[in-house]
């Protein structure tokens, strides 16, 4: 089973939606204006619509980053991967989502990191046909 699930996204329309320009953590301002603002994801999130794609995360290895289970990546493939990008790659028959670690490659490996101290890096031996899938630009937590 694939660490994270690809989704099929679409950015022909706009996708408005409601929002506070600024969110306090502190009292709320009364004396306010509460002007109805806009704010359109499919252009002020996704810099690249025909290079991005989503993936629904399903598994627990990124927990520590505060990626969890059921939670959206945002990926893009056009992006040029560099070191320490979390990328979505498919390894072993699968897609997977990790930190890139690119120190060892004068010894010609590269390791794939979780953030989860439960679970060990995926050591990739043949750099030569490992290819990253796409770059994650943004992730959008799921609370419920």
């Amino acid at each position: 089973m694939s660490e994270i699930e690809i989704l099929p996204a679409e950015f022909n329309e706009e996708l408005k939606l409601h929002y506070a320009q600024a969110i306090k953590a502190g009292y709320p301002s009364i004396a306010g204006d509460h002007e109805d603002e806009f704010f359109d994801f499919n252009v002020s999130m996704v810099s690249d619509p025909l290079s991005t794609f989503y993936g629904r995360v399903d598994t627990d290895q990124m927990i520590e980053e505060g990626i969890h289970p059921g939670d959206i990546a945002v990926i893009n493939k056009a992006e040029e991967p560099k070191h320490g990008d979390l990328i979505v790659t498919f390894v072993n028959n699968e897609f997977v989502i990790r930190f890139l670690d690119l120190s060892h490659l004068e010894d010609h490996y590269i390791l794939l990191h979780p953030s989860n101290r439960r679970y060990s890096a995926i050591r990739i031996n043949d750099i030569e046909n490992f290819e990253v899938w796409g770059v994650v630009v943004l992730t959008i937590k799921k609370w419920r």
